[in-house]
């Protein structure tokens, strides 16, 4: 009979202020069911300092242990509902319902923002977005000359009301009341088909694609992609592979630096990889490192003891701890361009909260951006999401100095993996 639908996902919320609040999870197994649950709470701007799954294949019980990742307002209704919409329903019926009336791909829409450039408007129109759980699947910001900004956002609902005027006036009244003077009119329109569903290609220059998509780092592109001495931790991850402690599983140890998104990184990876957990235990952080316990099997449910297919799983996880997001910056013509990329899971979903951590920082930095871009980049191997951002020269930063882009990217990497 399973468990009533409210009890699917139950948030206990901390007594004390920095008490972790406890997140669990309890519903049919689904496969990669944990990467998803990871995805929305990172999506949601949490850290999960510690947690434990466990799974017979057919019922699935996660419990994870979070705190905000920053002062954003956290509003725990809504990711409840969007945790429980993520887990297969206890009642047969109220699932194939839920099947025949969601989107299989949810419509996208176009947000125009005419705007006064200012430091960091980027960067408030992103944080509202966020707050209002809208989804950027592209932008388009171009700067004028006369210092006047055309914000183009292609976006999607996680709450899937944006078809409503409630929640259109509700969007357009909450950008006025944070940009207030210097936004001259702001238009939401559902966006044309060729938007639906896709994101814009991206090219991308031999050189610079060459620097991105490197497997591992050589110290040569250690010194281009600015890796600080702290950062360069990220390779001494360890993955160890265990078939003697389970007739049935292959026990995966791994130790290495922590990172904001560290267990959705290895849970996509294992989802991308076909496997199936069923026991995992993501130890606290211990002096900025991080052990975790994975207990799994292929699809078929057999353990894992082809040597290949072992180290194709270890290579593949190191590269996720060790480069989950690459960081450069390149000249393109006569501006200077940071470049954002993060790898794309198979069904087509990118990493959260990207766009909201670059645009951040570069606001700290009193960085503005000329115009940015997102779109996708395939390789032989993978899909990318790309992030482009031509920075503006006037700063306090001599953006043609090494010195200058080094900082930069330490910067803005330190952002995004939440150091």
């Amino acid at each position: 009979m399973g468990v009533p639908n409210d009890d699917v996902v139950l948030i206990q919320k901390g007594k004390r202020p920095g008490e972790p609040h406890v997140i669990t999870v309890n519903c049919p197994d689904k496969t990669g069911l944990g990467c998803d649950i990871c995805r929305i709470i990172l999506d949601f701007g949490l850290y999960i300092t510690k947690g434990d799954i466990s799974t017979d294949g057919i019922w699935c019980y996660i419990v994870l242990w979070v705190v905000p990742h920053s002062s954003s307002i956290i509003r725990w209704t809504n990711l409840k509902n969007r945790l429980m919409l993520e887990c297969p329903s206890c009642s047969v019926s109220f699932y194939f319902n839920q099947l025949s009336t969601r989107p299989t791909c949810s419509p996208v829409y176009l947000l125009k923002l005419f705007c006064l450039d200012r430091k960091g408007l980027l960067h408030d129109v992103t944080q509202v977005l966020c707050e209002l759980e809208l989804s950027i699947q592209r932008v388009k910001v171009t700067t004028t000359p006369d210092g006047r900004v055309l914000d183009l956002f292609f976006i999607t609902d996680n709450r899937e009301l944006l078809h409503t005027k409630k929640r259109q006036d509700e969007t357009c009244e909450q950008l006025h009341a944070v940009l207030g003077e210097s936004c001259i009119s702001c238009e939401l329109q559902l966006a044309g088909p060729e938007c639906d569903c896709h994101q814009g290609v991206t090219s991308l220059s031999p050189v610079v694609a060459e620097e991105l998509f490197r497997f591992e780092l050589s110290d040569k592109e250690t010194r281009l992609q600015a890796l600080s001495p702290d950062m360069t931790k990220l390779k001494k991850a360890n993955v160890v592979v265990d078939n003697s402690l389970s007739p049935a599983h292959t026990l995966l140890q791994i130790h290495c630096v922590d990172h904001k998104g560290l267990l959705y990184d290895i849970m996509r990876t294992l989802k991308d990889c076909n496997m199936k957990i069923s026991y995992g235990r993501f130890s606290p952080n211990s002096q900025g490192y991080r052990d975790l316990d994975l207990f799994i099997q292929q699809k078929d449910g057999k353990k894992i003891v082809d040597p290949e297919k072992q180290s194709a799983i270890c290579s593949r996880l190191k590269m996720e701890m060790l480069h989950p997001l690459r960081v450069i910056i390149a000249n393109r013509g006569p501006d200077t361009e940071l470049l954002v990329a993060n790898p794309v899971e198979l069904c087509g979903k990118g990493r959260p909260r990207v766009f909201y951590d670059v645009t951040l920082a570069l606001k700290v930095l009193g960085i503005c951006v000329f115009s940015a871009a997102i779109g996708r980049y395939s390789t032989s191997e993978r899909e990318w999401e790309i992030y482009r951002f031509l920075l503006d020269e006037n700063c306090k930063f001599q953006l043609s100095s090494m010195v200058a882009r080094e900082q930069i990217v330490d910067r803005v990497r330190r952002a995004l993996m939440g150091w």
